[in-house]
């Protein structure tokens, strides 16, 4: 038998029985929707992730004061994730001018950023809210920052009283844009803008002097964090290790109780990159259930297929058809239920990623949307004829092998 003819009678076997094929069918749709929303909003999040973690720069380290709960993340020696976490005494630990000057002693580092951060009222034509405030080294800032300027200009170290915004604040934040040397007022003192950031943030930068009288709460001379640059990125981990040496010896901890966190970014988008890999795996895991149960469900109609047609089965068996031409019929049946349903999966999932972030909100991490990709839409369709022709092989070559007396005999 032809494969045409194949094809036609595999065809015809799943128009006349419509309910049953199309129920088998939507449970590969859920399946393959389920699978295709999760890549895509995965594909989203780790563009998200590999934009923010690649505007960190990877020769940019910054020192936090207090141990991260697992310990500092890099202790002397190369030694990472150190245990302890507790301060050496029970003074809360502080960065200070201190620290600054044992950290410019060391020759592998390029640049050194001071920096706090704080919550202040901004007010705008008549409009006011609460934002994040972070006050930088206006002379070291523009040179050691990845962020991307789309307006104006950055802080110089000669300025006074004016301030960089980023995006979202200048274009959405009070209804109505804020301009390039437009005034606004913060904790009830006036600055200019002299530069808008390229993204769609809501925060202001402004020289350090400055933001210590803003923020009130925060002391001059001892800052949030330090921000560092090394020379030679190919040796972040000896500078590491050095600079962790530095800080251990400079504020008389232990290398088991620090009271300090040194962070860069490429360990943290490798430990982030990790998490969403898990969670990926994880929720995949979920929709492939979904598959499964369409899996068994196909299964089932190839059963019933089998039995409702067993003594046509053996008319065809009769008048020539060969095993392995019955064996065709039943495959391709399987095949085309699996292939239907996969790509009307395919358009669910599609329309399900889309709506995902505005339902959500476009919070977290949906704020870079989804991304449906090709390989994501072929594997999408692969699986769903794989697992189409694997459901029903069992029945197929039960088919393949009636007898044909036995089949005409089958009431």
């Amino acid at each position: 038998m032809k494969l045409r003819k194949c094809l036609k009678h595999a065809f015809e076997m799943v128009l006349h029985s419509k309910i049953r094929s199309w129920l088998t069918i939507l449970g590969i749709v859920i399946g393959v929707a389920s699978v295709i929303a999760i890549m895509s909003i995965s594909s989203g999040m780790q563009t998200v992730v590999s934009n923010q973690m690649g505007n960190l720069g990877g020769d940019i380290l910054t020192l936090s004061a207090g141990a991260s709960r697992g310990g500092n993340m890099f202790g002397p020696g190369g030694d990472r994730g150190g245990s302890g976490g507790a301060s050496a005494t029970n003074k809360t630990p502080e960065l200070t001018r201190t620290d600054v000057q044992a950290l410019k002693s060391l020759p592998d580092l390029k640049l050194i950023d001071t920096e706090i951060r704080g919550t202040v009222t901004i007010s705008y034509l008549g409009k006011s809210g609460k934002v994040s405030l972070t006050g930088v080294d206006p002379a070291v800032w523009s040179k050691i920052t990845t962020l991307t300027i789309a307006q104006g200009r950055m802080l110089d170290s000669a300025d006074q009283n004016v301030v960089v915004i980023e995006g979202g604040l200048a274009n959405n934040y009070f209804g109505k844009p804020v301009g390039i040397n437009q005034m606004i007022t913060i904790s009830g003192s006036a600055f200019r803008v002299v530069g808008i950031v390229d993204d769609t943030g809501n925060g202001i930068y402004m020289p350090i002097n400055m933001a210590y009288q803003e923020i009130t709460d925060k002391t001059t001379g001892v800052y949030d964090s330090i921000v560092i640059k090394v020379k030679d990125e190919s040796q972040l981990d000896a500078t590491i290790n050095k600079t962790t040496a530095k800080l251990i010896a400079v504020r008389h901890v232990t290398a088991k109780k620090p009271d300090f966190s040194l962070t860069s970014s490429k360990q943290m988008q490798a430990t982030r990159s990790a998490m969403m890999s898990t969670m990926n795996n994880f929720l995949l895991a979920i929709a492939a259930v979904s598959l499964i149960v369409g899996a068994v469900g196909v299964a089932n109609t190839m059963f019933t297929s089998v039995l409702e047609k067993t003594k046509e089965i053996g008319i065809m068996k009769a008048i020539g058809a060969r095993n392995k031409d019955v064996l065709s019929i039943f495959l391709m049946n399987s095949a085309l239920i699996g292939l239907v349903g996969g790509i009307i999966g395919i358009m669910f999932g599609i329309v399900l990623s889309g709506l995902l972030p505005v339902l959500m909100g476009e919070t977290g991490m949906l704020r870079g949307g989804t991304l449906v990709s090709l390989n994501s839409v072929f594997l999408a369709i692969g699986v769903s004829v794989v697992i189409g022709i694997l459901a029903g092989a069992i029945p197929a070559y039960r088919a393949s092998k009636l007898k044909p007396v036995d089949a005409l005999r089958y009431e």
